[in-house]
């Protein structure tokens, strides 16, 4: 299916690139993020977001969390 707007998976994937390009995290972190969603969907665990999983790995905190989705609705 298209990555459109609207769609979770879109911004998904926006977060992660724009963490990566405000520094707080590098693409490494990101890939370890999207390996444990991706078990956890797998597993049928209940769909955790790429930034809930960063900040409890310690990569993000709340007050960037909110900058990077600040960023993604001006858009």
């Amino acid at each position: 299916m298209p990555d459109k707007p609207g769609r979770i998976e879109h911004y998904e994937r926006q977060f992660g690139i724009i963490a990566i390009e405000k520094g707080f995290i590098k693409s490494d972190n990101l890939i370890d993020a999207l390996k444990i969603q991706v078990k956890e969907d797998i597993e049928f665990k209940k769909h955790r977001l790429i930034g809930e999983i960063l900040m409890e790995n310690g990569c993000l905190s709340p007050y960037q969390i909110q900058e990077i989705l600040e960023t993604i609705f001006k858009r």
